[in-house]
């Protein structure tokens, strides 16, 4: 599952019904979605040396939770306030603004993070910016986590997507052009992927699936009918799910 737009649609960070919506879910989305791999956490958390971490579209803290129980500094920048309160109500620092309009007033960090957000910013205002924040020898660190069904029931749930005019869930396939586009701003960089497979019910996967933003923004009538047909497809056994995990480390060239 992905917040990736169809073909025809405008860039992500322009669809503000959706980059809005999340909100509306907040603590749904705090339960649900699924944690980063504890390796890739740790991988991550060693790029900043211990030094100050700035993470950007943080959410309810998904990311930011984890990297301060190894130990670092930690500020969270979130647009949403829902959101916002639920990672200030585990002790985290946040400051409500978006990537674009965040003031860094002078302050240095020595690694910043989008945890599935990067896809919400306007790359030619932020990277500026983090570029400014990190200095020569910092890291910026884009991260997705995404799942999609696997054997027999992908088709059925692929089908059921369609009847209702929304595309089937996919794992990260928009990641090419992303380091392409960091490359192209005279950004290093070197991709990691993981992926993993695990058994999950159908409450549970469209528990998730329903904290995404194009099912959040569905109208009522619409979503409930969704639900209700994605639950068939899946079935009484559940569904094999691939986890993957694909994340972009980053340094000023």
């Amino acid at each position: 599952m992905t917040d990736s737009p169809s073909p025809t649609s405008a860039p992500l960070h322009a669809q503000r019904d959706r980059a809005d919506s999340f909100g509306s879910v907040a603590v749904a989305y705090d339960r649900y979605r699924p944690r980063y791999p504890d390796d890739v956490l740790d991988a991550v958390a060693a790029l900043a040396g211990g030094g100050r971490v700035l993470d950007v579209g943080a959410g309810t803290g998904l990311l930011a939770e984890a990297l301060v129980s190894r130990g670092l500094d930690v500020l969270g920048v979130e647009p949403d306030a829902e959101m916002a309160g639920v990672a200030r109500a585990k002790g985290l620092t946040v400051e409500e603004a978006t990537a674009e309009s965040w003031d860094p007033a002078g302050r240095r960090f020595a690694l910043a993070t989008f945890a599935n957000s990067w896809h919400w910013v306007d790359v030619d205002v932020v990277l500026p910016t983090m570029r400014e924040i990190l200095g020569r020898d910092g890291h910026l660190v884009l991260l997705w986590h995404a799942t999609a069904p696997s054997g027999p029931s992908k088709d059925r749930i692929d089908a059921a997507y369609a009847a209702s005019e929304m595309p089937g869930v996919v794992g990260p396939s928009a990641t090419p052009s992303i380091s392409d586009q960091l490359r192209s701003a005279s950004w290093d960089l070197v991709d990691h992927t993981a992926s993993s497979e695990r058994h999950l019910t159908a409450e549970d996967w469209l528990d998730t699936a329903f904290t995404f933003s194009n099912h959040i923004v569905l109208d009522p009538v619409v979503a409930e009918r969704l639900r209700a047909d994605l639950t068939e497809a899946i079935g009484p056994d559940g569904l094999t799910v691939t986890a993957y995990t694909y994340w972009i480390d980053a340094w000023p060239a």
